[in-house]
């Protein structure tokens, strides 16, 4: 099977394309309807309708002479913003094609009748002979298609030049008077209503692999197909209502109850007479016909170039043996729009068409920024868009600015239409496909040199680390030991001061003080007196002393080092609520880090918060949580790196303790089964990156599962420390339990869960973006 179409299209015929797939309808029959909404501001309407598009086609033409596809915005989207969105656009394009393709073989109904008033009963047979005429044309050869474009779009041009030449002497500055008034009432929606008459401008990058030397031949096409079409629109409109007659109530120009009238014929009849009016009534067929045409042409390429990509069945990509066109293709999306002409109420579903055609303008705009900002080696277009990124943010705010003023029905069609799009790819594309857009891939890397920034920073960082070890009559011996070695093990990377504090709870009592009260009276027997009775993991020539102040107060510690890297201190506090406490202990002793027990916590304390979730939500400083199965050292330690927040602290902790044991680490990073190989690569560069970094022996695993507990738990294996994340906070969270806290109660090792207090609480959009992008 072959995929190599022949490169048939020249400039003259892609701009004929481009320009039979906008003039159409939009000229011929939206004049009146716009007037009736914003009178002679219409004139306006279409020229900064005109200038809306102006970014989507700069962005079209960037992207096409990179990818020289065919497939146009499907592919750009596809690429650039991942497979869903692209199977949107692809699916959404080919429907409003074949919509408007199918408009306009019967749209010409007004015109017709206006000449032949007893051909109005076979309009539809004669829309289904041409339908037949056009799918035979298109899987013949696109060469003649691309002829008989040129040769229509060239007929129509002379007939509407010959309109506004002969028209223009005759025109009534008072019927024309606030055509370019830009605060006339009605102009953003009379603007939202024409914008369809400039769809078809990115339409011929739907057949760019067809395209001789798309490199130049593309902008040059869909830039000057734009202006031409644009100051076409803008003459003939002006010349229409400076000519009509009974303009002062509407006449035969502005349609009643929102039917369509040959409301260009009827102003070229009095101005030009009756050959004026045949001859506008042929061009009018003609750019009706090279719109349906256009249209086909273009539809069909959109089931053509998804087949290339797996998203839809691989017959669409067949060429035909002899012709060396997508036939099945073409004929489908032939047999389709013919489907339409006999049985679909066109004109109501074509508007459902035109407001997604909005959301393909701004997809394209969005496509534009997503290869810019990501990861695409080969992306290297020959011409560029200038401006960048601000001529792209207009076109998305100017496009949506005129989805408000599209109305309710054409926007349920375009949610109608996505929706379709996206359950095909869910249910068809997804479990076929192992691949992802530009943008997410961008995205993910900017996300992974954040997080490697913020390590190399806080590695090089020479500050002092004060840590509040926070013990209750609850902690056991074993744990406050253990708790107390990892305080210390961090003045092996930099200066560090640690608090030991026992919090206890006492009875309320009848005028007692209100604040919590200090003693410092001997040290427990469970802490080393001095160096000589310590165990290994002591820092040598440290002892604990005692705070300089013994009541009255929590904040005063004693400033008398007695090593150049750790100093260490015990008090006991007596208090009514010891969390409380041990949130203002940190609160007014400005601490940097607070290590915790971690509690585990039955299903009511998940639902409404217990103690532990309590000291995350409140704590001022960032958090160690230890879950304390006892520790003796370690040879290997577990840290889940997966590029969040809390990657820096975690590392830097893991470093710290892998200095005294002599561990090595071993990075780990889940990923789901079926995901691209971007996504490993990114990781893998991500975790060399930290390997860099780290003082201690390193190696990264990527684990590739659906299960990130269970695949995690596998890994996590004989590893004596597990360091990972406190994470997802939200309903889900509170029923199903965190994956972090049933990673931690899945393994029988020692772990340490971390909190950072600038990347405490993500949002709901934070954590969805994040899922979305890593997992």
């Amino acid at each position: 099977m072959t995929s190599d179409l022949q490169r048939d299209l020249g400039l003259p015929a892609t701009t004929a394309i481009a320009i039979g797939a906008m003039v159409g309808s939009g000229i011929f029959i939206l004049p009146g309807i716009a007037y009736a909404t914003a009178g002679p501001a219409v004139v306006a309407a279409y020229l900064i309708a005109g200038l809306l598009v102006l970014p989507a086609a700069l962005s079209a033409s960037e992207m096409a002479t990179a990818m020289p596809e065919d497939g146009g915005s499907y592919v750009y989207v596809e690429r650039g913003m991942g497979p869903l969105l692209g199977t949107i656009a692809g699916i959404g394009n080919w429907f409003m094609l074949s919509f408007k393709g199918a408009l306009a073989l019967i749209g010409g109904v007004p015109y017709l009748v206006y000449v032949a008033p007893g051909l109005a009963e076979y309009v539809v047979p004669i829309a289904l002979a041409l339908a037949i005429v056009f799918t035979v044309l298109n899987v013949v050869s696109t060469k003649s298609t691309g002829a008989l474009q040129f040769a229509i779009v060239g007929v129509m041009i002379l007939a509407m030049a010959y309109f506004v030449v002969g028209g223009f002497p005759s025109v009534e500055p008072a019927q024309t008077a606030g055509s370019f008034d830009l605060t006339s009432e009605g102009i953003l929606a009379a603007t939202g209503l024409v914008f369809v008459s400039y769809a078809g401008v990115i339409k011929v990058a739907a057949v760019a692999e067809e395209v001789k030397d798309p490199g130049t031949t593309i902008p040059r096409a869909m830039i000057g197909s734009l202006l031409v079409t644009t100051a076409l629109y803008v003459l003939i409109v002006y010349v229409a209502i400076g000519v009509a007659p009974d303009l002062s109530t509407g006449g035969e120009f502005v349609p009643e109850g929102g039917e369509e009238v040959a409301s260009i014929a009827y102003a070229a009849e009095a101005v030009l007479g009756e050959l004026g009016a045949l001859i506008i009534v042929l061009a009018a067929l003609l750019a009706l016909a090279s719109t349906a045409n256009a249209g086909l042409l273009s539809a069909s390429r959109f089931p053509f170039a998804m087949a290339r990509d797996g998203l839809v069945p691989g017959q669409f990509e067949q060429l035909h043996a002899r012709f060396k066109t997508p036939a099945l293709a073409v004929v489908v999306t032939g047999g389709v729009m013919m489907l339409m002409i006999a049985t679909l109420p066109i004109e109501q579903v074509a508007k459902f068409g035109s407001a997604f055609q909005i959301l393909v303008f701004i997809l394209v705009n969005l496509a534009v920024i997503g290869f810019r900002e990501g990861v695409v080696d080969d992306y290297d277009p020959e011409f560029v868009s200038p401006l960048y990124p601000w001529t792209q943010l207009v076109g998305m705010a100017g496009g949506l600015v005129v989805l408000t003023q599209m109305g309710t029905v054409p926007l349920a069609g375009a949610v109608a239409i996505t929706i379709v799009a996206v359950g095909w790819y869910v249910f068809y594309a997804r479990p076929r496909i192992e691949r992802e857009g530009a943008a997410r891939v961008g995205a993910r890397e900017n996300v992974s040199q954040r997080a490697t920034g913020r390590t190399r920073e806080l590695f090089d960082s020479d500050a002092k680390y004060d840590v509040l070890v926070a013990v209750t009559e609850e902690t056991s011996a074993d744990a406050r030991r253990d708790m107390l070695r990892m305080a210390t093990d961090m003045g092996r990377l930099r200066t560090t001061s640690v608090s030991v504090v026992e919090f206890v709870d006492v009875p309320h009592r009848v005028f007692a003080e209100d604040h919590p009260e200090v003693y410092a009276g001997t040290v427990p027997d469970w802490l080393p007196a001095d160096s000589e009775d310590a165990p290994s993991w002591f820092p040598d020539g440290c002892s604990v002393s005692l705070p300089v102040r013994s009541s009255g107060g929590v904040e005063q510690r004693s400033v008398e080092s007695q090593t150049d890297d750790v100093h260490v201190e015990y008090r006991r506090i007596d208090s009514k609520d010891h969390k409380q406490t041990i949130v203002d202990v940190a609160t007014y002793g400005y601490f940097d880090l607070v290590i915790a027990e971690r509690r585990q916590a039955d299903f009511h304390e998940r639902l409404f918060g217990g103690e532990t979730d309590w000291l995350l939500r409140n704590a001022p400083c960032d958090v160690l949580l230890v879950d304390d199965n006892g520790f003796d050292g370690a040879n290997e330690m577990a840290v889940v790196a997966n590029r969040g927040a809390y990657d820096p602290l975690k590392l830097l902790f893991a470093d710290a303790v892998a200095e005294e044991t002599g561990a090595q680490l071993n990075l780990l990073q889940a990923i789901p089964e079926n995901a691209p190989e971007s996504q490993r690569e990114s990781i893998e560069r991500y975790h060399e990156e930290l390997i860099s970094i780290l003082t201690v022996p390193a190696r990264s695993t990527i684990i590739e599962t659906d299960d990130e507990t269970a695949g995690l738990t596998r890994f996590v294996g004989d590893a004596d420390l597990l360091v990972t994340g406190v994470d997802r906070t939200g309903l889900s969270a509170r029923l199903l339990g965190r994956p972090g806290n049933r990673l931690v109660d899945s393994v029988d090792t020692t772990a340490v869960m971390v909190q950072t207090h600038d990347g405490r609480r993500p949002g709901l959009v934070e954590r969805f973006v994040m899922n979305h992008l890593f997992n």
